[in-house]
């Protein structure tokens, strides 16, 4: 084993302990299972599941005990697997989200066009409708006297007027009915427990936009795919905005500090605070014995600092 890799296992697991993470405490934060773990502390790299893996892990690990993980890959690039390999490769095309969403929005676009050509078509045998009714109605009215003439004219103005403004009404009666009809986006609490919650979202746009804020000092980590795609602390001066990908079916957010914490996905704001007190709530109107568990059980959770909320889309 070379100084390079104890070198990095050291600085990963020191830092780890510096920050007061345990490996349970790693595992729920970014998905990695613990067996992985102690093989990137070990130096182990031959255990995780590809080359891909041991700098993707590396890198997510890093990122969470506040080091650089880019920097201490480029650190000690010599100790780890080569990015060469057919695997890296194959493995970096596959997450890329970019070659799904160019794919998806072909597919939304074939959609549209299959919604659009029997409205036109539609409109096409309404018009034809309309244009024979008025030459029928003009061909009738050369065969009468002049007055009845005057009077069919009259008659079938009116009658087109009335079906302009009947038509007219239909289609602003049929644009307000759409409008109110319009899907907005709600949220509906699925489970709860004394560490957090899970959430469904109906109606959100193919890349749900997350906005992050807080009123004060909050730590934030967001979770996309069993993957961290952003971590960082929010203040009552900072914020923090970002896009779901169109293929993710849900997303987990990690609160240090829930309370002071605002979530908004699609410009509508997330109220996940409410069920994680009701819960508490619950939790401790139980037996004393029970009440003693719950107790330690929500001074583990605020020792750690760690809430969980998961949002799924539908």
């Amino acid at each position: 084993m070379s100084e390079n890799k104890i070198t990095l296992g050291k600085t990963l697991r020191d830092a780890r302990i510096a920050k007061g993470f345990t490996l349970d405490d790693l595992q729920q934060t970014t998905k990695i299972q613990k067996r992985y773990l102690i093989a990137i502390e070990d130096q182990n790299f031959d255990e995780l599941p590809g080359d891909f893996y041991v700098r993707a892990f590396i890198k997510q690990y890093a990122d969470m005990v506040d080091l650089d993980g880019a920097e201490l890959l480029k650190q000690f690039d010599s100790a780890l697997p080569s990015t060469q390999t057919q695997e890296y490769v194959d493995k970096v095309n596959e997450n890329n989200p970019e070659t799904r969403s160019q794919q998806r929005k072909v597919d939304d676009r074939y959609v549209k066009l299959r919604r659009t050509i029997p409205v036109i078509g539609i409109v096409i045998v309404v018009l034809v409708v309309l244009v024979g009714i008025w030459v029928a109605a003009s061909h009738n009215g050369s065969n009468t006297k002049k007055d009845n003439v005057d009077s069919s004219s009259v008659s079938v103005s009116g009658s087109s007027n009335k079906s302009s403004s009947s038509s007219s009404k239909s289609s602003s009666t049929s644009s307000k009915s759409s409008s109110k009809k319009a899907k907005t986006p709600s949220f509906k609490q699925l489970s709860t427990t004394t560490s957090g919650s899970t959430w469904e979202m109906k109606n959100a746009s193919s890349k749900p936009k997350v906005a992050l804020s807080a009123s004060s000092s909050a730590w934030v980590a967001v979770s996309v795919g069993g993957a961290t795609t952003w971590q960082g602390t929010l203040s009552s001066a900072t914020s923090h905005t970002m896009n779901i990908p169109s293929s993710a079916t849900s997303v987990t957010f990690k609160f240090g500090n829930a309370p002071a914490t605002k979530v908004k996905v699609d410009g509508k704001t997330f109220d996940f605070t409410s069920a994680t007190a009701t819960s508490s709530a619950t939790s401790s109107s139980t037996s004393d014995t029970t009440t003693t568990t719950t107790r330690s059980s929500t001074s583990a959770t605020t020792t750690s600092q760690v809430q969980t909320v998961t949002l799924e889309f539908k």
